[in-house]
């Protein structure tokens, strides 16, 4: 088995700790992370948690991005997905230059069926071809908002601001994804959606949980619930509003509050129970099943793996299931039963993770990491664990 990679999360934290000229008990004690996770951290024995990374960031004083590594430049380069990112930058900054005088708009309805063909291609897992499409369906839908302004064009541009953030986020550039998302906040007022109001709150909260501002987070999920009490009833804002619930309980999770994560999981469990498997609402894959995969994630936020893991081997995940929401949950399955020890059925899911959606797993954090600790078991595993290193590019 080759060695450990010279750059995963653990070898960043202990760069990083003794720049600052930490101790590992005194950084331990700064970030209130244990002795022995942050050791097991630094030596790639265990992956970090989100939790655990958050706290660190924060005792250092620098972004989580920085122990992250993200976005993963080498990889990015390798792939040809690095010159993608510009023009989304570019696109996302012309929103209020008015009408491009050298782009005619074609039909509203070949421009929304475009607008959903990049949210079915993100939901698959198509980051590169996501990437290519989005900048110029951004700047042909940014003209035709300003050259006849209507709710629906706004709509249709708060939508491509989406998957602009969709695909930033996936590729590990949050700068770019929290421009995305205020874009978005922007043409959704102009179509003065409430439930695209709720959608934004929810997504600004999940950059928030990356960055371990829970306070925030939950401050702004609570804001986005009271938003929708505005929005029509209907099965559009149960939906909306089940899933804002899912993003609640992951936040306490992550914030170590197992009642008000519990709270909220049935919540959403109620909901769930009412609209029934509802996957292209906002494309949110909304529904019982995404109830039980927020359940496993939730568990493991609480650091209860046994349990998290029992869960996740006992749910059934629908094939016609999003690919990039199973590949998602495939790797926060591996991490836990890296966690138990269960190292054989850790690696499974880290193989699942990639055959759902490989082009996201492959910048897939927790993928990374969880690999990372699989190599430091030593323990023998196929020939495929090997090639899997080298197709991650660790």
């Amino acid at each position: 088995m080759h060695s450990l990679p010279h750059d995963h999360t653990g070898a960043r934290i202990k760069r990083l700790r003794l720049e600052r000229g930490l101790t590992q008990k005194a950084l331990s004690d700064l970030s209130q992370v244990s002795y022995s996770t942050l050791t097991m951290a630094e030596q790639g024995v265990k992956p970090a948690s989100p939790y655990v990374i958050a706290q660190l960031a924060r005792a250092l004083r620098i972004n989580v991005a920085t122990i992250t590594g993200q976005p993963y430049v080498n990889e990015l380069r390798e792939d040809q997905l690095d010159v993608l990112v510009q023009p989304i930058r570019e696109a996302l900054d012309v929103y209020d230059l008015g009408a491009d005088p050298e782009i005619t708009p074609r039909d509203l309805q070949l421009l929304a069926d475009d607008a959903e063909a990049l949210l079915i291609a993100v939901r698959a897992g198509e980051i590169k071809q996501a990437a290519t499409d989005v900048p110029g369906l951004i700047q042909e839908v940014t003209t035709a908002a300003h050259s006849a302004p209507s709710r629906e064009r706004w709509l249709l541009l708060a939508s491509t601001y989406r998957s602009a953030y969709d695909v930033s986020s996936k590729l590990g550039y949050g700068d770019l994804a929290a421009i995305a998302l205020s874009r978005m906040d922007w043409a959704a007022e102009r179509a003065s959606s409430a439930a695209l109001g709720g959608i934004y709150r929810y997504m600004r909260a999940l950059t928030y949980l990356r960055d371990g501002q829970y306070r925030t987070g939950r401050r702004l999920t609570d804001l986005g619930l009271g938003i929708l009490e505005q929005a029509d009833p209907g099965h559009e804002r149960e939906v909306v509003t089940g899933q804002l619930h899912l993003g609640a309980a992951v936040m306490a999770g992550r914030s170590k509050d197992a009642v008000t994560a519990e709270e909220h999981l049935a919540e959403a469990e109620r909901i769930a129970e009412a609209t029934g498997e509802a996957p292209r609402v906002h494309y949110l894959a909304f529904g019982p099943t995404n109830v039980q995969v927020h359940r496993v994630s939730v568990l493991a936020e609480l650091d209860q793996y046994d349990k998290a893991t029992r869960t996740g081997r006992g749910l059934q995940i629908p094939r016609d299931w999003p690919k990039s929401r199973k590949s998602h949950h495939f790797a926060e399955l591996a991490r836990a039963q890296l966690w138990t020890g269960d190292l054989d059925a850790s690696f499974g899911n880290l193989l699942r993770a990639r055959k759902a959606a490989p082009q996201q797993a492959r910048y897939h954090q927790t993928v990374r990491d969880t690999y990372t600790g699989l190599e430091a078991a030593r323990r023998q595993l196929p020939d495929s664990f090997l090639s899997y290193g080298s197709w991650l590019g660790v």
